[in-house]
């Protein structure tokens, strides 16, 4: 659990069970690797469209939906004219 302190007050990316993925500032955690972040939006993804940008604000996102987190570098990210992205989303996790 301590390894999600690093994170607090960087902005990170969380991708979750159901293929979405979220951007935003790292606020906080629980025992039960819930986090807390703000400022956030989620990136849709598509083959036809560059990336659409959904404003979120201040999001909870509960631990077992939680498939990775990792830190953006902002300079890179910026960098990126996401508009010109094509990609698939990222499809569901199945579990058995």
């Amino acid at each position: 659990m301590s390894e999600l302190q690093k994170y607090v007050d960087l902005t990170v990316e969380v991708i979750t069970s159901d293929g979405r993925v979220i951007v935003g500032t790292f606020k906080g955690f629980d025992q039960t690797t819930n986090v807390i972040l703000s400022s956030c939006h989620e990136r849709v993804f598509s083959e036809t469209e560059g990336v659409e940008t959904l404003p979120l604000g201040l999001y909870i996102i509960r631990g077992d939906n939680i498939v990775l987190i990792g830190e953006i570098d902002l300079e890179r990210d910026a960098s990126v004219d996401l508009s010109e992205i094509r990609a698939a989303p990222i499809t569901d996790i199945t579990r058995r």
